[in-house]
């Protein structure tokens, strides 16, 4: 009887130290991170509130981590977004604000994430879009995938493409796409294939991993499966009408919409029309959605998740007829705010769940931040480590965040949020002479219809905003850097 209970307390003790050393592995081993980097996705997300999206996979992320609920980008648009989250230098300081420059066409020596990481020995992956442009991804990446082209299945729209290309016309196709087919007919699918197959082969190496999801950027092309998911007569047509007193430059004439087939050129969209896009925008939500469901179960699978942290992010948010406009490319509250959230890994036991933070942060302090939970000796950055943020979320932090959007050589708009307000000044781009400004309220909406600027109520508010965004684009630092390189110059 005594030999079986002393055989059964060395087991015991046994169970105990291999439960601890299992325990220590997890916290001392060197830390993954997997990035999901989503383009033109806004706040539209059931973890959000939002009473249309049917987010289940990114919601249950949300339940493992920190959603921050006040996250900006730093230029509502691809190429100059991506470097800066890349970099961790601003768009003002890289100079770089159109989609046709690309990093490596002008900085050849800024260290990226990816270069930093490989250095300290990580393997770095870029799946699908990261970069804006294949030709500073394949450079940069010790692992590359690149993104696809568009895929038509649908029988009518394939047919339209040839059609369109027999009689020599620019083949664009219809703005949106939907076949009874599997997932990975359509790219996003793909990428999360590769994701999934890389992480297979990667399970034993550090790795630093970057999921470029390309929808919900248009077209509108998903598994009708997603579409399914949704009745289209149940979504609201947004209003069409414009801010009040906004600058003639503050929004766009979308014409990233009007390329494709059958968007008219010249007014607004009729409500089918619009109904049919905010349906494919959120099919492509849920497609994406089902994307990020499939690698995370792979990260479970694989025992990875214990080390691993996790970064849902969008690259800009996006209208959807708000406005009467389309797309990005502008100042605005609903072009510039994303979502992010942030999971740590599970063998960190303090970590933080199920929480949303207030907290002012910005996709340019994703690279200071991802260096910090590595612990690799970093470099400077315009952004800050946010890590105090996910033991903390509630802990004090920044007073404001700044985008900028320049329209064209000549104009720069600079904007700043406290969380609340929204105020922008549109300066000469080389005297820095505000040329106007606009001050919203956000206390409630991502949407604001009145521009409140000079309007004598609030004046002692749009003094503390103006104060807050000089503080961090002065009007004195001299004429904003241009390194763009046009359209024009790309052909030559």
């Amino acid at each position: 009887m005594k030999k079986i209970i002393v055989l059964g307390l060395l087991f015991i003790s046994t169970l105990c130290v291999t439960a601890q050393q299992e325990k220590t592995d997890a916290s001392t081993k060197a830390p993954n991170v997997l990035v999901f980097y989503v383009d033109d996705l806004r706040a539209e997300l059931g973890c959000y509130g939002s009473p249309t999206a049917k987010t289940p996979h990114i919601d249950q992320l949300a339940t493992e981590g920190v959603l921050f609920k006040k996250a900006y980008v730093q230029q509502a648009i691809c190429a100059p977004s991506r470097m800066s989250t890349l970099t961790g230098i601003r768009p003002q300081n890289l100079g770089i604000y159109s989609i046709f420059t690309s990093l490596r066409s002008v900085h050849k020596d800024v260290v990226s994430m990816p270069q930093l990481f490989e250095k300290n020995g990580y393997k770095t992956v870029s799946i699908g879009k990261v970069y804006h442009h294949g030709t500073d991804d394949k450079k940069e990446w010790s692992v590359y995938y690149g993104k696809e082209p568009n895929t038509y299945n649908a029988p009518e729209n394939k047919a339209l493409l040839e059609r369109l290309k027999s009689e020599g016309k620019p083949v664009k196709g219809p703005a949106f796409d939907r076949a009874d087919v599997p997932d990975e007919a359509y790219k996003d699918g793909r990428a999360a294939k590769y994701a999934i197959e890389t992480l297979e082969k990667l399970k034993d190496d550090k790795f630093l991993m970057f999921v470029g999801l390309s929808k919900p950027h248009l077209p509108f092309n998903a598994p009708k499966k997603y579409w399914d998911l949704y009745n289209k007569n149940d979504f609201e047509i947004p209003s069409r009408k414009k801010p009040e007193g906004a600058y003639r430059l503050a929004l766009t004439k979308w014409g990233e919409l009007k390329g494709y087939h059958g968007i008219p050129k010249e007014g607004d969209l009729d409500d089918d029309l619009t109904r049919d896009l905010i349906h494919g925008y959120h099919a492509s939500i849920s497609y994406i959605d089902a994307q990020v469901g499939k690698v995370m179960k792979t990260l479970e699978d694989l025992d990875l998740r214990k080390n691993t942290m996790v970064v849902f992010m969008s690259d800009h948010g996006y209208k959807i007829g708000e406005y009467g406009a389309w797309c990005k490319h502008s100042n605005v509250e609903i072009d510039v705010r994303v979502p992010l959230i942030i999971s740590r890994e599970t063998g960190y036991e303090k970590r933080k769940t199920g929480v949303a933070s207030n907290a002012l942060v910005e996709n340019v302090d994703i690279f200071p931040t991802l260096v910090d939970y590595c612990n690799i000796e970093g470099k400077a950055f315009d952004g800050k480590s946010i890590m105090p943020l996910l033991d903390e979320p509630n802990k004090e932090w920044d007073k404001v965040a700044t985008s900028v959007y320049a329209r064209g050589k000549n104009i720069m708009g600079c904007t700043a949020t406290d969380g609340n307000w929204r105020y922008t000044e549109w300066r000469d781009a080389k005297t820095q002479k505000v040329l106007s400004a606009e001050l919203y309220e956000h206390k409630n909406s991502l949407l604001s219809f009145v521009n409140l600027s000079g309007n004598a109520k609030y004046k002692k508010v749009e003094r503390k905003m103006k104060a807050l965004l000089e503080s961090e684009i002065p009007k004195d630092k001299g004429p904003f850097l241009q390194n763009d390189r046009s359209r024009k110059q790309r052909k030559k």
